[in-house]
C-alpha cells in the first residue's frame, strides 16, 4: 500500500482543512492534508494583486518561506459581470475589512436591485496555488456559473452561497449538502484536479 505524502495548507482555519481532506478521502488519494505549523505566526500576506491567480501564488509562496514543505494556498471569490467583476477578489471585505458574511451580501444584493435576467448573471473562481521553498510548482484554477437570487436561502455554507443560485440544481449552493456542494463547487473541482497532478510534486 502506498505511503501517504502530505500537503500543507497556507491557513489556520480548521474549516478549510476539514472541507479538503474530506474530498482527498472521497476520491480515495494517498495525500494527506494538515494546516502549515507556524502559519498564525507569520505576518499576513497582503491580497492587493488584482487577480485571484496573484494572491494565490503570493500566499503561496510567502507561506512557502517558513517551511520546507509543499504548501497550498488558495484564493477565491464571487464575479459578477454586471458590476465590473465585483465583488471580485475584494469578495471577502466587499461591504468593509471587518464585514459579516450578511453585510457582504446586503451590498451585493443592492447593487443589483432593479436588475434582471442576465445582469444578475455570476461565476465563483478559485485558484490553487502550490510551491515549495519559494518555487511556484502548480497553479490550479476553477470556475462555476450561476445567477444572484434576490433573496437568500438556505442555511449552509458560508459568504455568498445563500444568494448563489445552481442552475443545474436549481437550488442556492446554501441549499445543498457538503458533498453535493462539493462535486459541483469551484473549489471542489479545483482541489480535485490538484489531487491529480500533485503527486508527482510531493
Amino acid at each position: 500500500m502506498e505511503s501517504a505524502k502530505k500537503l500543507y495548507l497556507a491557513s489556520s482555519n480548521s474549516g478549510k482543512l476539514q472541507e479538503l481532506s474530506a474530498m482527498a478521502a472521497e476520491i480515495h488519494s494517498t495525500i494527506e492534508l494538515a494546516l502549515l505549523p507556524g502559519f498564525s505566526e507569520l505576518a499576513p500576506f497582503p491580497e492587493d494583486a488584482p487577480t485571484f491567480a496573484e494572491n494565490a501564488v503570493g500566499k503561496a509562496l510567502h507561506a512557502s518561506t517558513i517551511s520546507g514543505e509543499v504548501v497550498c494556498a488558495d484564493d477565491s471569490g464571487l464575479v459578477v459581470p454586471a458590476l465590473g467583476g465585483e465583488p471580485g477578489v475584494h469578495s471577502a471585505r466587499y461591504a468593509g475589512s471587518a464585514a459579516t458574511d450578511a453585510q457582504n451580501i446586503a451590498k451585493l444584493l443592492a447593487a443589483l436591485a432593479g436588475k434582471r435576467d442576465e445582469a444578475r448573471a455570476a461565476h465563483f473562481v478559485c485558484v490553487l496555488a502550490v510551491a515549495r521553498k519559494g518555487n511556484t510548482l502548480a497553479v490550479i484554477s476553477n470556475r462555476v456559473d450561476g445567477f444572484i437570487l434576490e433573496t437568500p436561502r438556505g442555511s449552509g455554507g458560508f459568504g455568498y452561497d445563500p444568494v448563489f443560485c445552481f442552475p443545474a440544481l436549481k437550488k442556492s449552493f446554501a441549499e445543498l449538502s457538503s458533498a453535493l456542494k462539493n462535486l459541483h463547487s469551484h473549489r471542489g473541482n479545483a482541489f480535485r484536479r490538484l489531487l491529480e497532478v500533485l503527486p508527482g510534486m510531493l
